[in-house]
């Protein structure tokens, strides 16, 4: 579609998902203090907001409005946070900078970086269980889509799996399970959830779970990509880190440039998934471009 811009799509939803989360959170003030400072440290640290971004899009996409599936999207993006948070500790990936700040551990320590990252879980879920009161049966859908996303067999999956293979020779298909569950799964079901919420339709469900599953492993494909092509300043972490900790990442088993060839075609997948779709899903197509050109 002539005219779009996706940076100003991609501004415009991340500025109203941070007022919805400003309302959402505690304030520095309110006891106790130090909780609720980091997790508010972690939240607004400058993040893409990319889940909940997309959520929304999916939502417009098939004729929902971001207004109805709000709080969802910044439900997400708590849980999101806390996965970063708890990445960061010294018992696993022992990470300085996130987002180009110090991490959550490095500013308030280890304990209270573990009790924000499991408070801003438990928020998540609280908000996630107000629902939608119109429509509770496709609420408690999208409860079971999420927690599932980022579950055992999910998110916390795919990272101990990810740190299992740390140092070890690694295969495609371990590899690929690994992004796909410690990543993939959260942008799926991020996707998946704006279209149940506004009562999509069976096909389309199904055509954008195919687009979320090919975005979302695209998504960490790039990301293992920029921390060989990226630098500080763009990315805002150390770059080199995978390499240093013998992390399984695409360039490590395929190459450098396999890895941006298997991104182009998962894009191109998801770009297919939503061929039939009108001028409604122009965002999630911008989105899907933009993974894999973004530079952090």
């Amino acid at each position: 579609m002539a005219g779009f811009d996706i940076k100003e799509y991609l501004k415009e939803k991340k500025e109203h998902v941070d007022r919805a989360l400003e309302g959402i959170l505690h304030g520095e003030g309110e006891f106790p203090q130090n909780l609720h400072k980091a997790m508010r440290y972690s939240v607004f640290a400058g993040g893409k907001r990319i889940r909940p971004v997309l959520l929304i899009a999916s939502a417009e996409s098939v004729g929902g409005s971001m207004k109805s599936v709000t709080n969802v999207a910044c439900a997400v993006e708590l849980i999101h946070t806390y996965s970063l948070i708890h990445d960061d500790l010294p018992s696993m990936d022992n990470d300085d900078l996130r987002r180009g700040k110090p991490t959550n551990h490095k500013v308030f320590g280890e304990a209270a970086a573990i009790l924000a990252g499991d408070a801003l879980l438990t928020l998540a879920f609280d908000i996630l269980a107000q629902g939608n009161k119109d429509n509770a049966g496709n609420a408690l859908t999208v409860i079971h889509e999420i927690a599932k996303a980022a579950g055992s067999t999910g998110m916390v999956g795919g990272q101990a799996v990810d740190i299992e293979s740390e140092g070890r020779e690694c295969s495609l298909p371990l590899l690929e399970y690994i992004h796909i569950h410690k990543t993939g799964a959260l942008i799926r079901a991020s996707v998946r959830a704006g279209a149940i919420l506004s009562s999509a339709s069976s096909q389309q469900l199904d055509a954008l779970t195919r687009y979320g599953k090919a975005v979302g492993l695209a998504f960490q494909i790039a990301d293992d990509i920029l921390d060989v092509d990226g630098s500080q300043e763009s990315t805002g972490k150390t770059v080199g880190g995978d390499a240093k900790k013998k992390k399984a990442t695409y360039p490590r088993v395929m190459g450098i440039n396999e890895s941006k060839m298997r991104a182009k075609e998962l894009i191109d997948i998801a770009m297919d998934s939503i061929e039939g779709f009108d001028n409604r899903a122009e965002a999630l197509r911008r989105i899907a471009g933009y993974i894999v050109e973004r530079n952090r």
